[in-house]
């Protein structure tokens, strides 16, 4: 497979000079910022006013399956966001950072079922692996009343992220720069600059955003192959599932998972272990994804 399926989504961008994509950026950003305060806002001021300090630390931390579900509903804000840029600065019509959407939603499907089973096998491995136990999470019952929510708010998430990165920036900046490693690594490599939390994972901060770049290429590769986002929203979905519905480390951002590793995200040498088997899981399910695009 070449990249010519890719001009499905440069062909319609407009008005490519690169100070507008800066603009379509901070606007981005702005809209970001606004809609995710706003959110937060609206769900402060739902709560008992007695309960206001414990859930604005839940919210901060996305330990309950209520803050995890407002995190994944707030990054939304991004596609919006992206959205946006395309129309007003770009005057770009919203859809066409997806490409064609019939396209789009076969090519998720067949990608989603390949990467699903690469990634459960990965966790697999991982759990096999492990020497303690791993922890229980939420109730049986009680997660899978809540997971077509969660499905619903990571499907959100990870959407949102592939139209600004993958949708927006990568074919903004192809439509500009004819050179492949520009728009293959740029967006990436900002990716994972927003990835990089060393509040959050401690040591493992640098091992953890080089991962997230990793993933950005394979997504950005997805993409230029297949001309739509359905590959690269169906790899990003699927391992977010397996991360934040099935098995995520205690602490931070597991407010919706079935069970969690015996350790938290900043423990650097329970995930550096992982991530080698992290990388493999990656390159297995982009290798499962290209092999599936070509029938």
């Amino acid at each position: 497979m070449s990249y010519r399926a890719f001009s499905s989504l440069t062909e319609p961008a407009r008005k490519t000079g690169l100070w507008r994509l800066a603009l379509g950026l901070v606007l981005t950003g702005v809209v970001t910022f606004l809609l995710g305060q706003l959110l937060f806002g609206l769900v402060m001021l739902a709560a008992p006013s007695d309960s206001s300090a414990a859930l604005a630390g839940a919210l901060h931390r996305a330990d309950t399956p209520l803050a995890m579900l407002v995190l994944l509903l707030s990054m939304g804000a991004l596609g919006i966001g992206a959205m946006l840029a395309a129309r007003v600065v770009h005057d770009r019509a919203p859809l066409t950072l997806i490409g064609p959407l019939p396209l789009a939603l076969g090519q998720f499907l067949r990608v989603g079922l390949a990467s699903a089973l690469t990634a459960l096998l990965g966790a697999a491995l991982m759990i096999w692996a492990l020497d303690e136990p791993l922890e229980p999470g939420l109730p049986a019952l009680r997660w899978l009343a809540l997971l077509p929510l969660a499905l619903v708010g990571i499907l959100i998430q990870t959407s949102s992220e592939e139209l600004l990165f993958r949708g927006y920036l990568q074919s903004q900046l192809a439509a500009r720069l004819p050179q492949p490693w520009v728009w293959l690594t740029v967006p990436s490599a900002l990716f994972a600059l927003g990835h990089y939390a060393p509040g959050t994972y401690g040591g493992a901060a640098v091992s953890v955003a080089i991962w997230a770049f990793l993933f950005g290429l394979a997504a950005a590769d997805l993409t230029a192959r297949s001309g739509t986002l359905g590959p690269a929203i169906a790899l990003h979905f699927t391992n977010n599932i397996v991360a934040m519905a099935l098995v995520s480390p205690r602490g931070d951002m597991s407010g919706l998972a079935l069970m969690r590793w015996p350790f938290g995200p900043s423990d650097t040498e329970a995930l550096m272990r992982m991530l080698p088997v992290d990388l493999v899981t990656l390159l297995v399910s982009w290798l499962a994804a290209r092999l599936v695009l070509r029938r």
